[in-house]
């Protein structure tokens, strides 16, 4: 059996949806935690509609933080249909940019995708209306 190899794809994503609400401990109170339930849109080399996210945020200031989420993709990647799903960690910045790596969950992977691993992310700067992302990958 050949080793498999891995390819870097690129494309990008827009945001469907973007439902936050504060958890605590208030609204104007840093630092806080809030929770955002997102919905994704991905073309390129991932094609998706209507992904589903979870974000936990913690804001430092009215303008910086980090946040961590689990993102569940189900479409194509380069062709292969299934699903996956993929943890994020990021921090975003004064200015309003947003700086993501992700990786896939081991052993989420399923059709076409059963066996996948890989890694990526995006740079997302305030007012994008898309962004782009790479993700390098393999299938087992």
């Amino acid at each position: 059996m050949p080793a498999s190899q891995t390819t870097t794809t690129t494309g990008q994503f827009t945001f469907a949806d973007w439902q936050e609400k504060v958890i605590g401990p208030g609204e104007d109170t840093n630092p806080r935690l809030a929770h955002a339930s997102v919905r994704n849109t991905f073309s390129g080399g991932v094609e998706a509609a209507g992904t589903i996210c979870e974000y936990s945020i913690v804001y430092v200031t009215a303008k910086t933080g980090s946040f961590s989420g689990m993102e569940l993709i189900t479409g194509r990647v380069d062709g292969r249909e299934g699903s996956f799903a993929v943890e994020e960690r990021g921090w975003f910045d004064e200015d309003g940019t947003v700086h993501c790596a992700f990786e896939v969950v081991p052993g989420s992977g399923s059709g076409e995708l059963a066996g996948l691993k890989g890694k990526g992310g995006f740079t997302a700067r305030h007012g994008e209306k898309a962004v782009a992302y790479r993700f390098e990958y393999e299938v087992d």
